[in-house]
């Protein structure tokens, strides 16, 4: 198979900045994607209608002219969020989901969330009204190994979480385990998961190759290769509840490459051929299409997009940068040659 014709896809969970790195990094999304999920932990967070209005009219403005892309938003859920607020979201049109980050979980996680149960009315509305629950699936329990707060989330947090609330319906982000898979395939049609390119693409010894590699260091961390292997089969068995979402989180060199090095992975430049590469490894470019550009849609009730792109079989380099307002960004697969390609219709 040397062409795929796609549905044009969404990518469900994605990090754009603001100000000078947002306009580095939009249109690269914007180019493939029909629709995108802002992500809300800027400084200061995105946590009311207001804020998340004026941040998707900076979007706007970031976007290539001409463009098909819509920004679609969640808002950072705090211990103060009230039930007006939901209510307005739900009434907004493009805010569609709340995000959940346990206090001290990943970048600008400062003003998460310490006890979910001090939220229960706002949960509460949230099922009422459909909005879902976008969950950063780890503990922040010092005591807890870094490579199991994920396991341990699902036991501790999860599943007390859904049985205190049956009706809201969860997105459990960036899954990067067995134990995720399997909770995502035992539970019921209102939780689903996305998925990272680099998740189903390396385990955790891609941090360590030839020394310390800081642009593989993400949240949640890279896990062993068991742990991969269950993400690609879960894509490759075409389960509609897992869907794409690249958490693609672009940060500077200079803030990567230090002492204490920033989480986040650039994919966004790349983000379907990688994508294709792992669907590729495991004999189902066919499912491509399902998990990029329908289940993801279909889960958040919103309509499958009418354009289509098309993918090749086609060698490239990726660039050693790109710009990134005043510094330098370094994609994933750096200098290195992919096999895919977009290729507008």
């Amino acid at each position: 198979m040397d062409e795929l014709i796609l549905t044009q896809p969404d990518d469900w969970h994605i990090h754009l900045r603001d100000g000078a790195a947002l306009t580095a990094v939009a249109p690269h999304s914007a180019d493939v994607f029909g629709r995108v999920m802002a992500m809300p932990n800027l400084k200061p967070p995105v946590t009311t209608v207001s804020a998340a209005q004026a941040y998707r009219q900076r979007i706007l403005g970031a976007l290539p002219p001409n463009t098909s892309c819509i920004p679609l938003l969640s808002l950072y859920l705090t211990e103060s969020t009230t039930v007006a607020e939901v209510e307005a979201a739900a009434h907004s049109g493009f805010i569609v989901g709340f995000k959940y980050y346990p206090m001290g979980a990943t970048t600008h996680s400062e003003l998460g969330v310490s006890d979910l149960s001090r939220c229960r009315e706002v949960l509460h509305a949230m099922a009422k009204s459909g909005l879902p629950l976008q969950v950063h699936g780890e503990v922040t329990d010092p005591a807890v190994d870094v490579f199991d707060r994920e396991a341990v989330f699902i036991h501790r947090q999860l599943i007390p979480l859904l049985e205190s609330h049956p009706d809201l319906r969860v997105i459990f982000e960036h899954i990067t385990t067995r134990a995720a898979v399997e909770f995502i395939q035992g539970a019921g049609a209102g939780v689903a998961a996305t998925i990272t390119p680099q998740h189903l693409l390396y385990n955790r010894n891609a941090l360590f190759q030839g020394g310390l590699r800081p642009h593989h260091y993400c949240l949640p961390v890279l896990k062993r290769e068991e742990h991969r292997q269950a993400l690609l089969h879960a894509v490759a068995s075409g389960h509609p509840r897992f869907f794409l979402g690249t958490d693609s989180a672009p940060h500077s060199q200079s803030t990567k490459e230090a002492s204490c090095g920033c989480a986040g992975i650039y994919s966004a430049h790349a983000a379907l051929p990688l994508y294709a590469e792992a669907f590729e490894s495991v004999g189902a470019l066919s499912l491509l299409e399902g998990f990029a550009s329908h289940f993801g849609a279909d889960f958040y009730g919103l309509p499958r997009n009418q354009h289509r792109i098309r993918l090749i079989r086609q060698s490239w380099t990726v660039p050693p940068h790109y710009p990134f307002g005043s510094e330098t960004l370094i994609p994933l697969r750096a200098n290195e040659t992919l096999a895919w390609k977009v290729v507008q219709i």
